[in-house]
């Protein structure tokens, strides 16, 4: 009587593919999650602005100004305090940012991501 031998585990081959996986979902993660912190700091900038008293009826040039400071103090590198847009109508202000951010992933591959933030404050 013969006693089957059934094998148990993954192969190296198996092994190579569950590691190549992991490394290519974790490169992906080290590329992209710096992207989204800073994007939550430009989020907190762009909120915080809200609570700063007359920013509404201040001019462009200095809520640009105080943008760059913010953006500064939060060490955002890679956006531009010029991307702000400021719209008023009806006694409201529109604070906006529209930026993308490319990001090199390997070989001939980028990740691309694009951001939008808008804030309304009153104007005065």
């Amino acid at each position: 009587m013969r006693k089957w031998h059934h094998q148990r585990g993954m192969t190296a081959i198996g092994w190579l593919l569950v590691l190549g996986l992991i490394a290519f979902f974790t490169l992906i993660t080290l590329r992209l999650v710096p992207i989204y912190l800073e994007y939550s700091k430009v989020v907190s900038v762009l909120e915080s602005l809200a609570n700063e008293p007359g920013i509404g009826a201040k001019p462009r040039s200095e809520i640009i100004k105080l943008v760059n400071k913010r953006f500064d103090i939060n060490d955002v590198r890679k956006v531009s305090p010029k991307l702000v847009k400021l719209s008023k109508d009806k006694g409201i202000t529109r604070i906006s940012i529209d930026y993308e951010r490319r990001e090199h992933l390997m070989a001939n591959l980028d990740v691309v991501a694009s951001f939008s933030k808008e804030i309304e404050v009153p104007s005065r």
